[in-house]
């Protein structure tokens, strides 16, 4: 029946099978049955430790006669009779509860879930840390190996080999996490934990794996540099991760009224927590009740809460399985397309603002909802942008190929421009500000919605002189150095260096990040020089101390920085596109 089992596995996926029969052996399977099961027993053993005997206190949790002690020292404390108070301390210290008195229903139902909710933890970490260290290991073995060049030739398609190894790699993970099924549904249901929320704890987790394994791969696949270095980092992020939104979730100042809500979500503590209120025995209630999107009250209910952590995990993994199978077959491609570039901009966009608007108090309004996020806001789709250019930025020879044979399909001016929008090998100045221009909308809309000239409701970090025209041409100021880093990466990729990805990253990093630094290190703060904040990164600090003709005169300077580098880059590409022929008649 095992052998008929696998034979179908290797019909309907060879990859499967191809790891499973490298990974199922007779010792690797009895080694995780019995770590399976010796992990249980220490579980089970751990909670046992607080197993009521005859020195049971009588003010213990379980015992029943707790209740009367705590009746008799209020009325004493009520008469204020301090040496009934003592004689009352000193006979329940020195008794200890009968043990019919002890409350053993409760006792065992507390002890079955803390069982449950322990193994929910261990299952979570096991998962994603334990799989994402083996895919990713799995990967640089095969690049080692030279065996994953094979692999690309096979006539499988992407998604079978693929869907292989998510399913094969941790194969002994899953056999870890199957025989401790059992005893989690067994403890689960001791506990008279609901079974609906039980089975959406697990599609929670299957989700997550699916997600986080998704991610490990395309991270073994894009960055091979690292070599030995790629599954203790892949895996020790997603731990740091784990650990990190576990502990803002057991926080007591916990709060997911903001726009950094999104990126909690990837992690399933939150929504674990809102099945299971006792599993970081907080006393207030899970704040992913309050949970709202674009005011829409998602922790109303489970289905909601659950169903939209499902839905990003499934559309966040859908999104990279497409690099995925874009990477898998050609390591020099592109991790997205242009086209995907601005579904994946315009997806940010609706979930970075959804999770800013909420009301999140009574008196609160669109000025400050926007306002609190602001930070937040400016700063992911900086990290957005910059991630853009570094990925959608093509080399010297793709810019090379389309500018050489571009003619050979392209017959009118009408389509160099939709070369420019679409294709891969083309410049990727207009995709970037596509991609600017559909993050500039919702701020338009924000603009338009807003009493900009209530300075009653102006938002904490515009004061009193914030103003439709200098929020207008701030956003145009930062459009404008966006465009400039993304000139300033193509024309680095366009020389003929070695390393030029290092080199782009190196210099788009350094302008990017050091002007501000450097500038509060030696006390130029932004309130006492506003103008020269303008030409830095992060320009919104200035615009409360700036004069909308100050703002204007900036815009003008970095338009004509602009347009001196988009002049560069035409004649570098016009250049690159020649012939060697050309090129060697005219002298170059």
């Amino acid at each position: 029946m095992m052998l008929n089992l696998i034979d179908k596995i290797g019909d309907w996926n060879p990859q499967l099978f191809r790891e499973l029969k490298g990974r199922l052996k007779i010792f690797n399977v009895a080694i995780a049955v019995a770590t399976s099961l010796l992990l249980q027993m220490v579980v089970f053993l751990y909670q046992l430790r607080e197993f009521p005997d005859d020195q049971y206190a009588l003010t213990a949790t379980y015992c029943r006669l707790r209740k009367v002690y705590e009746l008799r020292q209020n009325q004493i404390y009520q008469q204020s009779n301090q040496p009934q108070i003592d004689d009352l301390n000193d006979f329940f210290s020195k008794n200890f509860c009968p043990q019919n008195e002890i409350d053993w229903q409760l006792w065992w139902r507390d002890h079955w879930e803390y069982i449950f909710l322990s193994l929910s933890v261990i299952f979570v970490f096991t998962l994603l840390v334990a799989g994402t260290y083996l895919l990713i290991n799995d990967l640089a073995k095969e690049e080692t190996r030279g065996t994953l060049n094979f692999i690309r030739l096979s006539p499988q398609s992407e998604t079978s080999i693929l869907t292989g190894k998510l399913l094969g790699v941790p194969s002994l993970v899953y056999l870890v996490i199957l025989a401790a099924i059992p005893l989690h549904l067994w403890s689960g249901s001791s506990a008279r934990i609901a079974s609906s929320y039980i089975f959406s704890y697990y599609a929670i987790l299957a989700a997550s794996c699916i997600f986080f394994y998704s991610a490990a791969l395309l991270f073994g696949l894009v960055t091979r540099w690292f070599s030995g270095f790629q599954p203790w980092l892949g895996s020790g992020a997603v731990l740091l991760f784990l650990f990190t939104t576990m502990v803002l979730a057991s926080s007591y100042s916990n709060s997911l009224n903001n726009s950094t809500t999104w990126f909690r979500l990837f992690s399933p503590w939150d929504t674990t927590n809102y099945l299971f209120p006792n599993l970081f025995n907080l006393s207030k209630a899970s704040p992913l009740k309050s949970l709202e999107f674009f005011y829409l009250p998602l922790g109303a209910n489970i289905v909601s809460a659950v169903g939209f952590h499902l839905l990003n995990l499934g559309l966040c993994s859908y999104g990279i399985f497409q690099a995925l199978k874009r990477c898998f077959r050609n390591s020099q491609a592109l991790i997205i397309s242009k086209k995907q570039s601005y579904l994946l901009v315009a997806f940010c966009q609706v979930m970075m603002w959804g999770f800013s608007l909420q009301h999140w108090n009574i008196n609160s309004t669109l000025y400050n909802q926007v306002g609190q996020n602001l930070i937040f806001l400016v700063l992911y789709n900086l990290m957005l942008v910059l991630s853009l250019i570094a990925v959608l930025s093509p080399h010297r020879q793709d810019v090379q190929d389309w500018a050489r044979y571009r003619h050979q399909g392209v017959s009118s001016h009408k389509n160099v421009w939709q070369d420019l929008i679409w294709a891969e090998k083309s410049p990727a100045l207009v995709a970037i500000a596509i991609n600017l221009t559909i993050i500039t909308i919702p701020w338009l809309v924000w603009i338009s919605l807003t009493s900009v000239f209530d300075t009653d409701h102006s938002p904490n970090w515009a004061g009193d002189n914030f103003d439709r025209l200098k929020v207008l041409l701030t956003i145009a100021l930062s459009i404008s150095l966006m465009m400039i880093y993304a000139t300033i990466t193509q024309l680095i990729l366009l020389l003929k260096t070695p390393k030029r990805s290092f080199w782009a990253i190196g210099t788009i990093s350094a302008v990017t990040f050091l002007p501000p630094m450097i500038l509060e290190f030696i006390g130029m703060s932004s309130w006492k020089h506003p103008t020269v904040w303008l030409f830095s990164t992060f320009p919104w600090a200035a615009i409360e101390y700036s004069g909308a003709t100050t703002i204007f005169m900036a815009l003008l300077a970095e338009l004509t920085v602009l347009a001196l580098l988009n002049f560069q880059l035409t004649r570098q590409v016009r250049l690159a596109g020649e012939s060697a022929t050309k090129a060697l008649l005219a002298g170059r």
